[in-house]
């Protein structure tokens, strides 16, 4: 069995409060796995290092799970963005996480992300563990 390098932490994302779901779902969300720093931010050089381990499930019920990865790309409003890419060929297919590089992910704490249809979502971290 191959151990991941500890800095590796699998995240768990669970849709937060909205006018479509009061009190939030479980069975809305992400889980994907990123290095964090001792802060709880995601380290961009320790991201390069280990970029092709850094993967993302995104689970929405009634629809298929979508896999793909976690991509640092330059430019865009914030000068870097953090997405998930579900298909390196398509650019249309990517969603954003809102300041990702800004957020600490900690359980309890709140992030966005910007779906494929241009739609800002919140969720709640609800986990953060050592990715095996």
């Amino acid at each position: 069995m191959t151990q991941l390098p500890h800095v590796l932490k699998r995240i768990r994302l669970h849709l937060a409060r909205s006018k479509e779901f009061p009190s939030g779902s479980n069975r809305h969300g992400y889980e994907f796995v990123a290095p964090l720093d001792e802060t709880g931010h995601i380290d961009v050089e320790l991201w390069r290092k280990y970029r092709e381990r850094c993967g993302v499930r995104r689970f929405w019920e009634g629809e298929e799970d979508e896999l793909g990865r976690l991509v640092h790309k330059a430019g865009g409003r914030d000068h870097a963005q953090w997405v998930f890419d579900y298909d390196a060929t398509a650019e249309e297919d990517d969603e954003a996480g809102y300041r990702f590089g800004a957020h600490a992910f900690r359980p309890g704490e709140y992030v966005s992300i910007r779906d494929e249809d241009g739609e800002m979502h919140t969720f709640r971290v609800i986990s953060v563990e050592a990715a095996t």
